[in-house]
């Protein structure tokens, strides 16, 4: 057999795959159809020298019954999926059949867990991740010109954020962003308002919220870019100063091309990071103001 030497290479990591991803999410995927049968109550009278108490207790051969004949469940379907905490589709049906302008419509839409949810997800990635981007390719490029003793601390300066755990660079936020902290305090101190709070505006949370990603997720775009511009030709470099061309041609026509299959591969690990935004938001303690997929599923 021409590729038996293959099979037998990724025959692991496929039972691997089939076991640890494949199965669980079909387990998953069924369980998601059933919801827990509903307690069954009963009514219990007590007598005492005080007289005769009710008490409501829970049926428990009644429900170890119902437990042992249906043991997942009770089978709900895709009543789960259409409910008002997830696509809320009577919600849906309400909200765009009203006859109201747009501004009202995104209004009773972000009143909705799901879609709140999805919205948030949705800019945070589509936001960090070029701006992430950007910033961190920017650094590479200012780095990559320092003399040599000055790249040292400078590249390890540029990496803290990401050396800095998520849950614990979120806290730090919240910290700086209280009344108490030194942010919070030096804009009520600005606006000359005692009562100001980020925390308490959702559109100020949000741009904390992607300020706060950018700034963790520049440091990796910047490591790899860093490490692609060590690569990119002297020779052509050179070529490119002779034939007179000046810096940013010279990143515009040789470097940035040169490093276009990397930005594809930083895109792609950014932007599937990105989307299971989770840390910030537990730690920044905004969930009243702005909540993740990844939030709403936890």
């Amino acid at each position: 057999m021409p590729h038996r030497a293959f099979f037998a290479f990724i025959f692991p990591s496929i039972l691997a795959m089939v076991l640890f991803i494949t199965l669980p999410i079909i387990s998953v995927a069924v369980q998601s159809l059933y919801v827990a049968h509903p307690q069954i109550l009963v009514e219990v009278e007590n007598s005492g020298p005080f007289g005769v108490t009710k008490e409501t207790r829970i049926d428990t051969a009644a429900m170890a019954a119902i437990q042992a004949a249906q043991p997942m469940g009770q089978f709900a379907g895709f009543a789960n999926y259409l409910n008002h905490n997830h696509l809320a589709i009577d919600d849906l049906r309400q909200i765009f059949g009203s006859g109201t302008g747009l501004s009202d419509i995104a209004s009773r839409l972000m009143n909705l867990p799901f879609y709140r949810a999805l919205a948030f997800t949705l800019t945070y990635c589509f936001l960090v991740t070029p701006l992430a981007m950007t910033l961190g390719f920017a650094t590479a490029l200012a780095i990559n010109t320092l003399p040599g003793y000055i790249k040292g601390p400078a590249i390890f300066v540029s990496i803290l954020p990401m050396i800095i755990t998520p849950l614990v660079g979120s806290l730090i936020l919240y910290w700086m962003f209280s009344p108490e902290g030194i942010l919070g305090a030096g804009l009520q101190a600005l606006f000359h308002d005692p009562r100001l709070s980020l925390r308490a505006s959702p559109l100020l949370t949000w741009v904390v919220m992607i300020g706060y990603g950018i700034w963790t997720n520049g440091p990796f775009s910047f490591v790899v870019f860093y490490a692609g511009l060590q690569t990119v030709p002297e020779d052509t470099m050179e070529s490119a100063r002779i034939d007179g061309a000046s810096r940013w041609e010279t990143i515009r026509f040789v470097v940035i091309p040169h490093l276009a299959p990397l930005a594809t591969f930083v895109a792609l690990v950014q932007l599937m990071d990105n989307f299971r935004v989770f840390d910030p938001i537990v730690g920044f303690s905004a969930e009243a103001n702005a909540t993740s997929l990844s939030w709403l599923v936890y």
